[in-house]
């Protein structure tokens, strides 16, 4: 009799458990938001906010403070990174570099020199997919792909940013994500910049930059943009000739760990 009044409670917490797992919501969510103007921050909204800080994400910083994220999204390679590399190097600024598998099997040298001079190497997933699209296995085993192929590759053991692909997520997603080590990154300053076959010239990543950016921005930027590589230096010089510093997601985290002693836990 005992042993049954000890196993009820184990499976009771196992259904429990399950059913609220099963009860998130994988409704897809493309991340959009209103953009910033007048360095006024870009908002997502209450919900998106909400939805981001029950997880740990963020896609801003603070208001008060004019730092600015570098992010770069790394999906392929066009022949601009070692550009955008030299120019981080010559202006002290740390940046993340989000890859994918293809990224790391096709570059591999400079996904080595990304981890070498310092820069953060975060999870864009193996392949690319919708995560709301594929099973809860399958989303585990994107990630665990890239954080593996990455160690293997700059001897980073630490993987815990990820930018969803293709800027879709969902409740769900996140909530696996965050059981594997994850903290969403999204952005707050954004605009096309990936189509190769569409660049206008530096001066449309510059302006498109300058006009959208905002203390606590998190920039996303697109490495086979030719605009970006272009326009990079222009744009880090004149954001700190208006007083802007740029940190790495690492010292946003610690901040904010500093604020919420809970999130260390």
């Amino acid at each position: 009799m005992k042993s049954w009044q000890m196993i009820v409670p184990i499976v009771l917490v196992i259904f429990i458990h399950a059913a609220s797992a099963h009860a998130i919501s994988n409704q897809p969510i493309h991340w959009g938001f209103k953009k910033a103007k007048n360095e006024q921050q870009a908002d997502a909204g209450s919900e998106y906010d909400q939805l981001l800080d029950n997880y740990g994400g963020f896609y801003k910083g603070n208001s008060d403070e004019k730092i600015v994220y570098l992010t770069f999204d790394n999906g392929y390679e066009n022949g601009y990174t070692g550009k955008i590399l030299d120019i981080l190097k010559k202006e002290k600024v740390p940046a993340t570099f989000f890859v994918t598998g293809h990224y790391l099997k096709s570059a591999s040298d400079l996904t080595k020199r990304m981890a070498d001079e310092g820069h953060i190497i975060g999870n864009h997933s193996w392949s690319h997919p919708d995560m709301t699209q594929i099973s809860e296995d399958k989303i585990r085993l994107e990630l665990a792909k890239v954080k593996k192929e990455t160690e293997k590759l700059t001897g980073q053991t630490d993987m815990k940013y990820l930018r969803p692909p293709r800027g879709i997520l969902s409740e769900k997603s996140m909530k696996i994500a965050e059981e594997e080590g994850y903290v969403h990154v999204l952005w707050s300053l954004a605009f096309k910049d990936w189509l190769t076959n569409e660049q206008k010239g530096w001066r449309y990543s510059y302006d498109n930059i300058m006009a959208q950016v905002h203390p606590g921005s998190v920039m996303l930027l697109h490495t086979v943009s030719k605009d970006n590589a272009d326009a990079l230096e222009r744009v880090i010089k004149d954001l700190k000739k208006r007083g802007y510093v740029f940190k790495s997601l690492d010292e946003y985290m610690f901040k904010e760990k500093l604020k919420n002693p809970l999130l260390s836990n």
